[in-house]
């Protein structure tokens, strides 16, 4: 053979080669993708939001992070659970969105005010303010505020709902490797085939779209009863964002505290926030569903999430899929709603036991007051401003700040 030949053979067998990779580098990115689907989509369902643009926030946020942190963190950022009962709120309120995203776009400024804060005294010093006896119980509050929206979508089918609610169930607890990483997207797509045999589906949102398109993006609007309600809850999802950086660089064996730095980190997921709220979409955190994903595939390239994050915007543009979303049954997602929200309560359960909380008068006094007016419902202190109907701070944001400030005092007279 030819010199010309077995050259023109190993360029051959170098391009199939890096086809394959290629091909595999894809598939792992796409399974990143459906790991994160079902739960970043279902938060604009429950707000009200538009899915199309949460998914390209979602990718953008999630490209916007990786800058910041130098491209070293295999992360993606999706649409937040703690947010949820907030932006329900303003919606009600206000009767407009728009406010929220104002509310969310001054979150994400937060975030970026933590960083830099985090960026001058130090990690261990800023953790002070945020220990078990609190993020614990304020975890609780976020689960059980949630779940009565999940049982009201519920009940416009119940069987349906019961359905999925126990697909999802049966998967995630005796499901193996990486498809108990699909229980939300297998019980949804059961969900679906069961309500479309027993002729309660709804496809006429996916016939009227459009195969391409420019999502429906929306200015913010600010007001200053808009920004109360929303902006506090940054205090619940501060910890959440050091435990699951923790939790990832646990599973790649790097300390990403340390290298690029938590002030990286959460500058990046406050930039993503703020964008989201600026375009239209729900406030972005990063995603322990795709932690999962590593954990199973052993793959720790971060240049894989950024593929998710393109996949993600490419979607975000495709008519067919907002439609197809916005025709999911509500009692389908109602169904997977009361898992998902149940289980965040048990984190917050979980959080309490495994942190070895001592269960003295000080810390029962801390979690007590926190579950209290985080779940008290008419609790709350009034804004006096010029909005149309009367605003307060409640529930889960005066539930962090009053428990962060309780706990502090306790402290410090405890000395």
């Amino acid at each position: 053979m030819s010199e010309k030949a077995i050259n023109v053979s190993e360029v051959n067998t170098q391009s199939v080669s890096t086809a394959f990779n290629q091909l595999k580098r894809i598939i792992l990115a796409a399974q990143h993708l459906i790991a994160m689907f079902g739960a970043t989509v279902l938060v604009p369902i429950l707000t009200g939001m538009n899915s199309s643009v949460a998914l390209v926030c979602a990718g953008i946020g999630t490209l916007i992070f990786h800058l910041c942190t130098k491209g070293k963190v295999p992360v993606f950022l999706g649409s937040s659970f703690a947010f949820i009962p907030v932006i329900i709120s303003v919606g009600e309120i206000y009767g407009d969105l728009a406010y929220a995203q104002g509310g969310i776009m001054v979150a994400g400024m937060m975030y970026v005010l933590m960083s830099l804060i985090v960026a001058a005294i130090g990690v261990d010093k800023v953790k002070s303010f945020f220990p078990s006896q609190v993020i614990g119980p304020m975890i609780v509050v976020i689960g059980l505020n949630l779940v009565p929206v999940a049982f009201s979508m519920a009940s416009s089918n119940f069987i349906l709902a019961g359905i999925t609610l126990a697909t999802a169930l049966l998967i995630t607890f005796f499901g193996k490797g990486f498809f108990k990483q699909l229980a939300i997207i297998t019980a949804v797509f059961v969900g679906y085939l069961l309500s479309w045999q027993m002729g309660v589906l709804d496809t006429s949102s996916i016939t009227s779209a459009g195969w391409f398109g420019m999502p429906a993006f929306t200015m913010p609007k600010f007001d200053i009863g808009a920004i109360s309600i929303i902006a506090p809850v940054v205090l619940a999802v501060f910890m959440e964002h050091i435990g699951d950086i923790t939790t990832n660089g646990t599973v790649v064996g790097k300390n990403f505290m340390e290298d690029p730095g938590l002030n990286r980190t959460l500058i990046g997921d406050g930039l993503a926030t703020m964008v989201a709220g600026f375009l239209g979409g729900p406030a972005n955190t990063t995603y322990g569903e795709n932690t999962g994903v590593l954990a199973i595939t052993k793959n720790y390239d971060p240049s894989i999430l950024r593929i998710t994050a393109v996949i993600a915007i490419v979607l975000g543009t495709i008519g067919k899929v907002g439609g197809f979303l916005q025709s999911i049954p509500t009692s389908v997602m109602g169904g997977i709603s009361l898992m998902l929200f149940s289980m965040i309560s048990l984190i917050g359960v979980r959080t309490i036991r495994d942190s070895k909380i001592k269960m003295d008068i000080k810390n029962i006094i801390i979690m007590v007051v926190i579950l209290i007016i985080g779940l008290g419902g008419n609790v709350g202190i009034n804004i006096a401003i010029p909005v149309t109907e009367q605003v307060s701070i409640a529930g889960l944001s005066l539930a962090a700040l009053v428990g962060v400030i309780l706990n502090k005092i306790i402290y410090s007279v405890a000395k």
